[in-house]
């Protein structure tokens, strides 16, 4: 089946002219299942993502917002059969049981931006569970340059086994409805696209919606076996990720799964993390981006 118009033009080697004239908005590669209204954006303010109301803080402005977080955020052990992983786990505040997510880090391990991630999705009414999957490979707090290196080394099965404990473990707490979805950023991206997989090979408990921000789609014969809602957020700026999501697209597209892939023109790689960056696109991405994400997990998580 050939492609739509909009994603033809979303392909890497596509004409420049035809990216160039859509620089003023996201192109919407394939939209199955209706994604709720996207909420207009946050705060006009462009300094630090510390500072932007409604938005998670940028790279620079993260230590600043988990110091300043009204929140309570904790470290847990969460036991994967005869292995652990250690997690930072932070709560709404909320009167009602909350849903949950399980926000996968970048090949820079749990570092303080993926922590303050967590806290804006629980500022979002989310119990958020943040696995440190370097858990056993690197110390905690390691280097940059130590996790980029380690990440390599880790094995792909165990995330997913590590990523569903962590669905498990937030969804058996007290303050907890029993629905989790996954969010990831990156190599964090890619692995909540595989966990789509994973939860049609073996259907977790409670497995219910995957967002990815910028990750690499798995194969179109490992991504046949997906069942769950998939939204895919990418940066038009991104050639080597976005060459994977045509076919992707294509394949949920043929099997009837609801998915939504999103590019937003001119934005790069991790514009979530580098929000001052890209002359604007990234600011303007992440406004957009972050609603859809809240409203994508509300949908599949709280319906």
């Amino acid at each position: 089946m050939p492609l739509p118009r909009p994603l033809r033009a979303a392909v890497p080697f596509a004409a420049a002219a035809a990216l160039a004239a859509c620089a003023s908005s996201p192109r919407m590669m394939h939209d199955h299942g209706a994604m709720p209204a996207t909420p207009a954006g946050a705060s006009s303010n462009t300094s630090s993502g510390a500072n932007m109301a409604g938005l998670p803080a940028d790279a620079a402005g993260a230590a600043a917002r988990l110091a300043a977080s009204p929140r309570h955020g904790e470290y847990a052990m969460i036991r994967v059969g005869d292995d652990s992983v250690r997690a930072w786990v932070v709560y709404p505040e909320r009167a009602t049981k909350a849903p949950v997510v399980v926000v996968v880090h970048e090949i820079f391990g749990l570092s303080a931006w993926v922590r303050a991630v967590a806290d804006q999705l629980a500022a979002d009414g989310f119990i958020a569970v943040a696995p440190d999957l370097l858990t056993g490979y690197a110390p905690p707090d390691a280097p940059d340059s130590v996790n980029v290196a380690t990440i390599r080394r880790v094995d792909a099965a165990q995330v997913q086994r590590r990523i569903a404990a962590a669905g498990a473990y937030g969804t058996a707490l007290p303050a907890a409805r029993p629905r989790y979805g996954v969010v990831g950023f990156c190599w964090g991206g890619s692995a909540s696209f595989q966990h789509a997989v994973f939860g049609g090979q073996t259907n977790p408990p409670g497995y219910a919606a995957s967002v990815v921000y910028y990750g690499a789609a798995p194969a179109p014969t490992v991504l046949a076996q997906a069942k769950a809602p998939i939204l895919g957020l990418f940066g038009g700026n991104d050639a080597r990720v976005n060459a994977t999501l045509p076919a992707a697209d294509s394949t949920l597209r043929a099997l009837g799964r609801p998915h939504t892939f999103t590019i937003y023109a001119g934005a790069g790689h991790g514009f979530l993390r580098q929000q001052a960056g890209a002359a604007g696109a990234n600011l303007t991405a992440t406004r957009q981006a972050w609603p859809a994400t809240l409203a994508w997990f509300r949908r599949y998580l709280e319906g």
